[in-house]
């Protein structure tokens, strides 16, 4: 989505392939849901060097 354009967002990937909606996926965007509330992308505000690594 346009939404996403330029956003540095976290991705885990290396996951077995799975079909979503009849697409076969090998990643998934990262996203925080507090509360069980709307789902939020986790991102970064500075610059964070693409195959950086999360902890």
């Amino acid at each position: 989505p346009e939404s996403l354009v330029g956003k540095t967002v976290v991705i885990v990937f290396n996951l077995k392939p799975a079909k979503l909606m009849g697409i076969e996926s090998n990643g998934m965007i990262l996203a925080a849901s507090p509360d069980g509330g709307k789902p939020t992308l986790v991102s970064f505000d500075g610059d964070v060097p693409p195959g950086s690594r999360i902890r």
